[in-house]
């Protein structure tokens, strides 16, 4: 056995949300293919959750800042 991996995994391309319990410190990222699907995903999330929207990804890049949504 070797060591375990360090570098960070590249995100496909797509709409990127982080959904995790209240008051916890991570979460699981979910990813969309279009705009509008992920705006369902945040409706379907949002009344048990904390949400905090990624935004897009381009290249394993973000093209947006992350926003913080309760």
């Amino acid at each position: 056995m070797g060591r375990p991996p360090t570098k960070p995994k590249k995100l496909k391309d797509g709409f990127y949300i982080e959904v995790r319990n209240k008051r916890a410190a991570s979460g699981v990222k979910v990813r969309r293919d279009t705009l509008a699907q992920m705006e369902m995903a945040i409706k379907e999330y949002e009344r048990t959750k904390e949400i905090i929207v990624i935004g897009e990804i381009k290249n394993g890049k973000p093209l947006n800042p992350k926003k913080k949504k309760k």
